[in-house]
């Protein structure tokens, strides 16, 4: 790149970032203005589709999380001593940082990749004008309710997800270090606090909600034909996973003074 190149890609960049920006703000002040209009069929569709349908890859994930985590643990536990702290440690790891990340990330690859394809085949195909012609708001009948059941669904998946990870992280303890489940969950109850357990869930809310956000706009943004609704599911997979790992960055300390 020419050195007289870089203000103009800089000033591009620029008004690529506040343009997505105002976007996105678009979209979750609209959302918000048609809360009470939202179209409960849709919204119920979209809780089956993103929540209901994504249980089995709630359990798959709760599990990797649960195993792994008890065997990374486990290696500081015997080095150190600290069996009776391993509940606590291993829960703790799932619910503020693993669980979480993991969860959003999995779920911005399934539910941000999916939304936004649909909603770009729909802008491209001209379903949302036809539906602006006879007077219909597709917003308040499709963006809107795709917005808060994506949200809803990964909070609820993540609830879902904690239960079945410690459980595994008990099995996994018991198995392999022949720590007794009820050590282990003696240990998780007298350390962890209800503001932890809601720490993790509220992050995950946050995290479906910007899932929920990129994916919306890069779905009504896409233009062009049938390659454009490749590139928005694309750009909302990595949007949204970058933007989980900054706000996780964020939000981790933000809860942690607030909560705990």
């Amino acid at each position: 790149m020419r050195a007289s190149a870089i203000p103009a890609w800089a000033g591009a960049t620029a008004l690529e970032a506040a343009q997505a920006s105002g976007a996105l703000a678009m979209v979750l002040g609209r959302t918000i203005l048609q809360l009470r209009s939202l179209d409960r069929r849709e919204l119920v569709r979209g809780l089956v589709l993103f929540g209901y349908r994504s249980l089995p890859l709630s359990g798959v994930i709760a599990t990797l999380i649960g195993a792994t985590v008890v065997l990374q643990t486990s290696l500081y536990v015997q080095r150190f001593g600290a069996r009776n702290y391993l509940g606590w440690a291993a829960g703790f790891s799932v619910v503020w940082e693993f669980g979480p990340l993991l969860l959003g990330l999995m779920m911005a690859a399934r539910v941000g990749g999916r939304n936004a394809a649909e909603l770009a085949s729909l802008n491209v195909g001209g379903q949302l004008d036809g539906l602006r012609g006879i007077s219909l708001d597709p917003f308040a009948l499709l963006v809107a309710p795709r917005v808060v059941a994506t949200s809803l669904s990964v909070a609820g998946l993540a609830t879902v997800t904690f239960a079945l990870a410690v459980l595994w992280e008990a099995a996994a303890a018991f198995f392999t270090l022949g720590l007794p489940v009820r050590v282990f969950f003696e240990s998780f109850e007298q350390l962890l606090g209800f503001g932890d357990l809601a720490a993790g869930v509220i992050k995950s809310f946050c995290f479906g909600l910007t899932i929920a956000l990129i994916s919306t706009t890069a779905g009504l943004r896409a233009q062009g034909g049938a390659r454009a609704v490749g590139h928005a599911a694309a750009a909302a997979v990595v949007w949204s996973s970058a933007a989980i790992f900054a706000l996780d960055f964020i939000l981790t300390p933000l809860l942690g003074a607030l909560l705990t």
